[in-house]
């Protein structure tokens, strides 16, 4: 590749990328440009800015994506109920196809060949930064170093870094002993003693949560408003997607809700234990299907919960830009024109519990049918006698047979 001019980097300001910005400088004299995104990570984005001016990088683009984050990628996927493997709520799978469409852009706006990411070779990231760039620009080129140095230690890191003089933050000398990823949606641990699935995750290690047992001994109820399949208040205050997340991780993570523990089959073939603390998503996932329960048709929400495993699946393996998932959005979109209402949920140590929910508009609950009293004639129980036999007609042939 040795056409290419000019590259766009992912670039966060730590150790890997600060040493990848020197290594395409160096290895392919190319000119870079940085492009870093604060999409809710919790960490100030503008030092990045900073340390690439010192590496002399002319073009930067640092961009608050919090809101774009939250209204065009997070919303939607939890339309759908998405979790992965019956338990992952994706927070790191769903940033992915964001970061990859800026890039794109970056490298349309600058004239740039190539863009540039930090993901390594044994990882899901590569996959999905670099589908969703091959669909957004099929000619684009793409340089990922952990595929092509030699530079495999974090020792290695630090020693290139000592010999160009790179700049790099060290707090009193130790490291995290966690590979973490943050977002407005999650943060996620692996590496350490995680990599031993029978060890138990420290307790300090998570940010966001304090431990169930550390809880308030007092519940905290909630009430959620929902236009549309998506929030749009709390407690009756109007939020925005970004506020919304913000805030319920806060409620959430001072009750001690959001904890995740999980091996999963990462889609390069491996498996691999992470922790991951989703304090919002938690709350939202469980009362989304509060409010779908009361207001969408029987068989809508069943075919939605037979898709939604391949819709998890996609988001998962990088498929975001896909024609497939965008057509299971459309449908999924589609089914949540009356999804509206309130859902009250109690946060308590750890747990989160659906209390009520109601809609004024748009409930397919009827308690003159559901009453165990009189019904006054809304249904014929006698209707129930044939509707059993003709179900159980095959059933009845066949053990004929037998």
């Amino acid at each position: 590749m040795s056409d290419i001019k000019k590259v766009v980097l992912a670039y966060s300001g730590g150790l890997d990328t600060s040493v990848i910005l020197k290594w395409l400088q160096d290895e392919y004299s190319a000119e870079v440009v940085t492009f870093t995104a604060d999409i809710g990570q919790g960490e100030e984005v503008e030092p990045a800015r900073l340390k690439a001016q010192a590496l002399g990088i002319k073009e930067i683009y640092v961009e608050d994506l919090r809101e774009e984050f939250a209204r065009d990628y997070v919303f939607p996927m939890f339309r759908a109920n998405t979790v992965y493997e019956g338990e992952y709520l994706l927070g790191t799978s769903i940033a992915r196809p964001l970061i990859a469409k800026r890039l794109i852009d970056i490298a349309n706006k600058t004239g740039a060949e190539a863009i540039s990411h930090g993901a390594t070779g044994k990882g899901n990231d590569q996959v999905r930064f670099e589908l969703g760039a091959y669909a957004l620009r099929p000619d684009i080129k793409i340089i990922a170093p952990w595929r092509e140095w030699d530079l495999n230690s974090r020792q290695a890191l630090l020693a290139y870094a000592e010999q160009h003089n790179i700049a790099v933050d060290m707090k009193k000398g130790q490291a995290s002993p966690y590979s973490m990823d943050a977002n407005s949606l999650h943060i996620s641990y692996e590496g350490g003693i995680l990599e031993n699935p029978w060890a138990e995750a420290e307790d300090d290690m998570w940010r966001w949560s304090v431990s169930p047992e550390n809880a308030p001994d007092k519940a905290t109820y909630v009430e959620l408003t929902y236009r549309q399949g998506d929030i749009i208040a709390i407690d009756g205050e109007a939020h925005s997607p970004h506020q919304v997340m913000e805030k319920l991780n806060k409620l959430a993570g001072d009750n001690g809700v959001g904890r995740l523990d999980i091996v999963e089959n990462r889609y390069v073939g491996m498996k691999s234990r992470g922790c991951y603390e989703t304090p919002a998503g938690t709350v939202m996932l469980k009362s989304h299907r509060a409010i779908e329960s009361l207001t969408l048709d029987r068989e809508v929400a069943h075919l939605k919960d037979e898709l939604m495993p391949r819709y998890a699946s996609l988001i998962y393996n990088g498929y975001w830009w896909s024609p497939e998932r965008e057509m299971l959005q459309t449908m999924i979109d589609a089914s949540q024109v009356n999804v509206n209402g309130v859902v009250r949920v109690k946060l308590y140590k750890g747990s989160v519990s659906v209390v009520g929910r109601q809609s004024a508009t748009d409930s397919l609950f009827d308690e003159n049918i559901a009453t165990f009293e009189d019904d006054e004639g809304a249904y014929n129980q006698q209707d129930a006698e044939g509707f059993i036999k003709l179900n159980a007609l095959r059933m009845r042939i066949a053990a004929k047979n037998k």
